[in-house]
């Protein structure tokens, strides 16, 4: 079953546009929230955080860039 990919454009331009959305207020100071770097250090601030952030970046880079490499895992 193929699924035209215009949905999973959707959903990342929504994902992309809340973040950017996040942080401009946070920036703007419009509201109370955050910005992205006071987020960020506060999770970095203990080491549980420093080893998740990096899982999470490490999941990151082979879901966009290792998994669909198929010639690298040929036999």
């Amino acid at each position: 079953m193929y699924r035209h990919p215009l949905a999973g454009y959707l959903v990342w331009a929504v994902l992309f546009g809340a973040m950017f959305a996040w942080e401009g207020l946070g920036l703007a100071r419009v509201s109370a929230a955050p910005t992205l770097s006071d987020v960020f250090r506060l999770i970095m601030r203990y080491p549980v955080g420093r080893w998740a952030l990096f899982a999470l970046w490490l999941w990151v880079g082979w879901h966009l860039f290792i998994r669909g490499w198929h010639f690298l895992l040929q036999s």
